[in-house]
């Protein structure tokens, strides 16, 4: 005794090949185990063909009680009913228990029915073969089986024969899912697999068409349009997976083979061809080696994948058609697509790849969309033509790629603003650096007997020149700046540098002041300049109370702002003396002719005050070498 087991994956059936077993191995006499369950329609279960048999789990799972077993196995087995159940499988049956317990096992835990074939065999020659579902209902198992085989056969035994060979060879292809045919003199000849695969009836005009191809789904159609063409003695076998719709809408996916005879003159004699349903069930996902790739591409409308694309027999993947512009259910595969092309050079190569005059082709294109000049894609496409045996194929690759020529374009255009932004912020740094080095120069001379001054006037220029560049970093546009901004955190500034001054620093800004940074940098100085003045001056009395400079920007009109210094100090004793010998006059009053703009030493009641207007643009000057010039 030998078993061999198999799973057949595409059919979803699970083989068992049992090798000389005689009859006295299939039962053994063993004590009950427990009185068998009576079940429903146990007199009608009788008149079923089929055998119905009931087994009950015990121990887990790990072993069953046989409650009922059907009349061809108890023949089979030659037992009676009541010297089985109620005992053990395991110790009953113990051929039974292991070709059946991980199947019983498996049903048990799942709760779904499985589908077994058992051939037995007596040397190499099949004696029965025998179809099984196991179904789990109100805990218990039943096992539902159908025999083929010589021993219920009262015919003669050349009878037998012939009748038992035909009957396994149909039971073979029922279960396989196989059938043939072959034509000749163009009439065909189908065996009984063909009409289970199509889910009917012979019918007597069968013999005068291909009754399957006349079932070929649309998109199929140019696979069997190209094997008529491409049938000839040189080409004589073909192989594909054509899908069929049979006529209650079954979509099936046949694994099909043919094979073509040929006269030496070139003359078809016959024609032969064998189908398999390769379908894992006909309502599920297709199972074709070319499918698994095609479904690689699915979701994924930027990129395709194209097989055969040079053949009638042509499948794309969903990302074609998102470029083209066409349901798949309407598109027309033909060389009128290479018209929407925009460059020559693109549509001749693909015309030398169709010729044959080259095998790989790999271009940058641009396709009109339905032919429509202001509907532009850009595409990159990859397509090579290989031999296998005696036929030739395609494969290639279409990736849409306009969106990311124009990331890249905008990429192109954003790194030339920045390498501007760049150069303008080093032209900055240097300018400011210059007007830097021109204060230092300046009051070097000044206040050469006292640094600290110089120190403080720096610091608090370095200051502002600092806010300035924190401010503009992260900015594209130096043309229209806020002002307020800036001036109410260099008042946060100013105060921290002299918190131990105890001024207060006020700022009334006009929020809608928008300037250039040529414009705001002399003018931070500026403020700056005024502010360490009256700071130096204003409040010689340390103990003064209330003291407060303060800032007022307005706009006068469109174009011009009037801006105004004041502080709440001692004032000036005499203004012509501040113009001739101060030097943060002589600075301020440079920086105001940068700004294009004019100063007043106004005459307030209470401390010192200056106005300046100047235009919201000015025009970029040089602004170091006014202020050595001084």
């Amino acid at each position: 005794m030998h078993i061999e087991k198999q799973f057949r994956e595409l059919e979803n059936i699970e083989e068992i090949r049992a090798y000389n077993i005689s009859n006295i191995d299939l039962f053994e006499v063993v004590p009950q185990y427990q009185k068998p369950v009576k079940i429903p329609f146990c007199n009608i279960i009788k008149y079923v063909q089929s055998d119905v048999n009931m087994f009950i789990p015990i121990d887990d799972g790990e072993d069953y009680v046989i409650n009922r077993l059907g009349w061809n196995i108890l023949q089979r087995g030659n037992v009676n009913l009541e010297d089985v159940e109620g005992r053990r499988l395991s110790e009953c049956s113990p051929f039974f228990y292991k070709i059946l317990k991980d199947s019983f096992k498996e049903v048990v835990e799942t709760k779904k029915t499985k589908a077994m074939r058992i051939y037995y065999y007596i040397s190499d020659k099949i004696k029965t073969i025998t179809n099984i579902h196991i179904i789990y209902e109100e805990d218990n198992l039943f096992l539902i089986s159908d025999y083929n085989d010589e021993i219920t056969n009262k015919k003669s035994k050349e009878e037998r024969i012939l009748e038992d060979n035909a009957e396994k060879s149909t039971l073979i292809e029922y279960f396989s899912h196989t059938g043939s045919y072959y034509m000749t003199n163009n009439e065909f000849t189908w065996t009984p697999g063909i009409y289970n695969i199509i889910n009917r009836n012979r019918e007597s005009s069968d013999t005068f068409y291909n009754i399957i191809f006349d079932l070929v789904i649309p998109e199929d159609k140019p696979l069997v349009q190209e094997l008529i063409e491409t049938m000839s003695p040189e080409t004589d076998t073909y192989e594909n997976i054509i899908r069929i719709k049979t006529w209650d809408g079954t979509i099936k996916y046949l694994d099909t083979y043919l094979y073509s005879k040929f006269d030496e003159n070139g003359e078809l004699i016959s024609h032969y061809g064998l189908f398999k349903d390769v379908s894992l069930d006909s309502h599920k996902h297709k199972t074709r080696p070319v499918d698994f790739m095609l479904n690689g591409f699915k979701y994924n409308s930027r990129l395709s994948l194209l097989i055969e694309p040079l053949s009638k027999r042509y499948e794309f993947s969903e990302g074609f058609y998102d470029m083209v512009e066409i349901p798949s259910n309407e598109y027309i595969h033909s060389r009128k697509i290479i018209d929407n092309i925009v460059e020559p050079e693109v549509r001749e190569n693909i015309m030398k790849l169709i010729n044959g005059e080259i095998n790989e082709l790999n271009e940058i294109l641009t396709f009109k969309v339905l032919g429509n000049e202001e509907n532009l894609k850009i595409g990159e496409l990859f397509i090579e033509r290989f031999k296998y045996g005696n036929n030739e194929h395609s494969i290639g690759f279409l990736t849409d790629i306009t969106n990311m020529k124009k990331k890249q374009q905008e990429l192109i255009e954003s790194n030339a603003n920045k390498n501007i932004l760049i150069k303008e912020v080093h032209h900055r740094v240097k300018n400011n650096l210059q007007v830097l080095n021109s204060f230092l120069n300046l009051e070097r001379r000044a206040y050469k007997d006292d640094p600290n001054t110089i120190l403080d006037n720096m610091q608090a220029r370095l200051s502002s020149l600092a806010l300035l560049h924190e401010k503009t970093y992260n900015t594209t546009d130096f043309l229209n700046i806020n002002l307020k901004n800036y001036m109410e955190d260099q008042d946060k500034t100013l105060k921290g540098l002299f918190s131990t001054k105890n001024i207060a620093f006020e700022s009334d800004i006009d929020e809608n002041i928008n300037l250039s940074i040529e414009t705001i940098t002399p003018l931070l100085l500026i403020v700056d300049e005024l502010t360490m003045n009256a700071i130096k001056h204003a409040f010689p009395n340390p103990d003064m109370e209330n003291k407060r400079i303060s800032k007022i920007i307005k706009l006068k009109d469109e174009n011009t702002c009037e801006f105004i210094l004041k502080d709440n100090g001692v004032g000036l004793e005499s203004p012509e003396q501040l113009i001739n010998h101060n030097l943060g006059w002589e600075i301020v009053n440079s920086l105001t002719k940068q700004l294009d703009g004019n100063i007043e030493i106004m005459d307030p009641e209470v401390g010192t005050e200056f106005r300046i207007v100047f235009p919201t643009k000015v025009k970029d000057t040089a602004e170091s070498e006014d202020l050595e010039g001084k």
